[in-house]
């Protein structure tokens, strides 16, 4: 017997709309805050970034509590 999958889901927050005022959020599965005045990686792991002239297009990360993937948009 197959042990069913923990499927993980992609979550897209734009930042613009989305963000706290002071530019953190909340994961939208388990509700874990995401400041980024936390650099201890406990509640998040940058996965990756994306520049497009010279500015943050994109900041993937991955929850620490639920493990889902976060995709961070609409940064000005």
């Amino acid at each position: 017997m197959k042990k069913p999958e923990n499927k993980k889901n992609t979550y897209t927050i734009n930042m613009t709309t989305d963000a706290k005022g002071d530019g953190s959020v909340t994961c939208p599965k388990c509700n874990t805050s995401i400041s980024p005045d936390d650099e201890t990686e406990e509640n998040y792991e940058i996965i990756s970034t994306e520049i497009h002239n010279d500015e943050l297009a994109e900041l993937v990360l991955k929850c620490g509590k639920c493990n889902n993937t976060i995709k961070l948009t609409g940064f000005q």
